[in-house]
């Protein structure tokens, strides 16, 4: 069942200024806690998204969590982007808020201008194989969105038990405009099982990209039909990584020394390099 319910333009707008500016200035070396006291200011006023940001700060001081202030407003959050900030949230889980920020800001301005469902879902979904955020839990959060009806949410359960058992280009090639029409020149009698929720243009992209992986069929949406562009996961840049780097590469040179030194001197110790798995050892 959806919650919630589709918000004006200018909701979407805000949303999508808050989110950037929140990802800036945590990039800045501002706390979370200090930004969402002072964001809601700059906001438009005659929307509702600065009381939902004062709710998020008092949110976050008492449970510490800043999901669970999105969970909290399911009347203006969806379900997907609590579950988009809860995933920064997980323990051993590296999955950064800058970049769950950058999604959501991203997503935000798609709806605040001329939105499609097939477009949302198609974002959505990439979302959720580029960072590996969990196919189950994802798609029944995308089927929360007062965003698509009836039809749709049964599509998205359909999409979350065949997801990795059949293509992904199939799963939109088989409900499109495209499907059907080639289906009506060979039976004209012909009636789809399910109705098309794809238009006849993202079937032809699809069938396209049968087969190969769904990344390509991701970008070629994005090409032809202007679908927003997901944020792509970036390498580590800053400091610790290059150290980390550093070190590896260290570490390997005096490995090297080692066995230059050990191979002069007439015997290689080819212990420290461990052994195959296949070659018993001597029982102690």
């Amino acid at each position: 069942m959806a919650n919630g319910t589709i918000l004006e333009s200018e909701e979407y707008i805000e949303q999508a200024y808050f989110f950037r500016g929140f990802r800036e200035r945590l990039a800045s070396g501002l706390s979370a806690q200090e930004t969402l006291e002072r964001i809601h200011e700059e906001i438009l006023a005659t929307t509702r998204l600065p009381y939902a940001i004062q709710f998020l700060a008092t949110e976050l001081k008492h449970a510490g969590l800043l999901s669970s202030g999105f969970a909290r407003l399911p009347h203006y959050f969806t379900p997907y982007q609590a579950f988009i900030i809860r995933q920064t949230e997980k323990e051993g889980f590296r999955f950064a808020v800058e970049t769950a920020l950058l999604i959501l800001e991203r997503e935000a301005e798609y709806l605040s201008k001329q939105p499609s469902r097939p477009g949302l879902f198609t974002y959505q979904f990439e979302v959720l194989c580029r960072n590996r955020l969990g196919y189950d839990e994802g798609l029944a959060a995308m089927a929360g969105d007062a965003f698509y009806d009836a039809t749709w949410r049964d599509y998205l359960d359909l999409v979350r038990r065949q997801v990795g058992a059949v293509d992904f280009a199939d799963l939109v090639y088989l409900r499109s405009n495209l499907y059907e029409i080639e289906q009506l020149r060979q039976n004209p009698s012909y009636e789809l099982p399910f109705p098309a929720i794809f238009g006849e243009k993202e079937g032809k992209i699809a069938k396209a990209n049968r087969g190969r992986d769904p990344l390509f069929l991701f970008a070629a949406l994005q090409r032809q039909l202007n679908y927003p562009e997901v944020p792509r996961p970036r390498p580590r840049d800053d400091l610790g990584a290059k150290l980390e780097a550093l070190q590896a590469k260290f570490r390997d040179l005096e490995m090297r020394l080692k066995l230059l030194e050990s191979e002069a001197r007439g015997h290689v110790d080819l212990s420290q390099f461990g052994k195959p798995e296949f070659l018993p050892g001597k029982e102690e």
